[in-house]
């Protein structure tokens, strides 16, 4: 069992308020009448078993958590190689740079890409 929990009953919402596009998918939700616990990774920090528990549910590696095209990303830490203890610690201490809004419900583990894909958990 992993840190995070999670509920058929709800989507849990991990997203940054400094987002747009997660701005508008809590909009969205909320429109549609989704059930929605929100988290703001820029308030709530990011624990390393979280940071890793989000790469495992999304199949890729943590490093892949990064959005490279990030003004912060791209400032401090441009073509890093980096270990994946090191890429926790980036995220923990650098959440805006982490690919977000993820969404959570049940079994089920979503990166948002448009405010509509929340729709799909």
């Amino acid at each position: 069992m992993g840190e995070i929990a999670t509920s058929n009953r709800q989507i849990t919402f991990y997203y940054s308020s400094n987002s747009v596009r997660a701005k508008q998918t809590l909009a969205y939700a909320k429109s549609e009448g989704l059930p929605i616990e929100e988290i703001d990774i820029l308030k709530n920090k990011l624990t390393g078993t979280q940071i890793v528990e989000f790469a495992d549910r999304l199949n890729i590696e943590v490093a892949d958590l990064v959005n490279q095209d990030h003004p912060a990303y791209k400032k401090h830490f441009h073509n890093c190689s980096l270990s994946t203890d090191d890429w926790i610690k980036m995220i923990r201490h650098n959440p805006e740079i982490m690919k977000q809004p993820i969404a959570l419900r049940g079994d089920v583990t979503i990166l948002v890409e448009t405010p509509t894909d929340i729709i799909k958990i």
